[in-house]
């Protein structure tokens, strides 16, 4: 078994001045240039980036030529809420290469967002492959393998030709070697490389030119084709010019600047509460600004961490 990493504590929650609750992470902020400005915990060791790792893998299929308008390339690198605006870009990715929801591999599943959730349950809509939230990646890998004469039945294959060139970018951009493949939650392999790898790869998103700037243009530009119109990362990028930002299961989330500061974080429990905290801690350490949001009552602490009062 793999030796757990070695996370330190991030986040304390406070109540009447006393530690009620402590979250446990690693944390990674690099300069443009990939240097290390501050990390703490374990960020060398490998980790499952989720689907903090979408904008990567969304930049292998620009790579591969996947050409879309900026809303459906962010939508390429999502996980949407189940929104009816998310669901439409899905049926035009896959319109747009001959294809029909029947050929998506997502698991069948309710919209993500709650509103939209609870809104299926009392309309008596079932769960179906279009409304989870990983639609928008799977109708794009399957829009890139139709586009090459790939298979598109196992599209999900680590070995199909669309999923050992994202192993091949998650490589280049991170700089490592791909520590193990697993399965995420989706179908979709998962390439695990450490949290400083992960960091610099969104960097390279970030500041890089051609198929790496049509997808961070993308989620400049629509934002809420990223995430939804009710999600932490959605206001973030649209209170922080420039800005994109990715979050995952597992409270994993990486966030960077056009110029190439990047930051990664992994909450070691899982938990999301301390995600949102951490982040603004470490856009305060690289010197970013960012409005007061009314679900986050935070005060940086010392270097890092961070402390919040419910």
């Amino acid at each position: 078994m793999t030796p757990a990493p070695a996370h330190e504590p991030l986040v304390h929650i406070l109540r009447e001045g006393m530690t009620e609750s402590v979250h446990h992470g690693s944390v990674v902020v690099l300069r443009p240039d990939g240097s290390v400005l501050f990390e703490a915990g374990d960020p060398g060791s490998a980790c499952y980036p989720r689907s903090a790792a979408k904008p990567v893998q969304a930049t292998a299929m620009a790579r591969l030529g996947l050409d879309l308008d900026p809303d459906l390339m962010a939508l390429a690198a999502a996980s949407h809420s189940g929104e009816e605006v998310h669901l439409d870009g899905v049926r035009r990715i896959l319109s747009g290469a001959g294809l029909g929801e029947a050929g998506l591999r997502t698991p069948e599943d309710y919209p993500f967002d709650p509103v939209e959730r609870d809104a299926w349950v009392a309309a008596g809509r079932k769960p179906s492959r279009i409304g989870h939230n990983c639609s928008g990646k799977h109708s794009a890998m399957l829009a890139v393998s139709r586009a090459h004469g790939w298979p598109l039945g196992d599209y999900l294959d680590p070995e199909h030709p669309l999923q050992q060139e994202i192993r091949r970018t998650v490589e280049a951009l991170s700089g490592e070697t791909v520590a193990k493949v697993a399965t995420d939650g989706c179908g979709a392999p998962l390439f695990s490389v450490s949290l400083r790898g992960l960091t610099a790869a969104i960097g390279r998103v970030a500041s890089g030119d051609g198929p790496e700037r049509l997808v961070a243009q993308g989620i400049r530009k629509h934002p809420e084709m990223l995430a939804g119109s009710r999600r932490d990362v959605t206001w973030l990028m649209r209170a922080v010019p420039g800005l994109i930002a990715k979050d995952g299961f597992e409270a994993v989330q990486v966030a960077a600047m056009p110029d190439g500061t990047a930051i990664g974080i992994k909450i070691a429990d899982g938990s999301d509460r301390a995600r949102l905290p951490v982040l603004l801690g470490a856009l305060a350490l690289s010197g970013v600004d960012v409005p007061p949001h009314a679900d986050a009552n935070v005060r940086l602490v010392g270097e890092l961490g961070q402390d919040t009062t419910r």
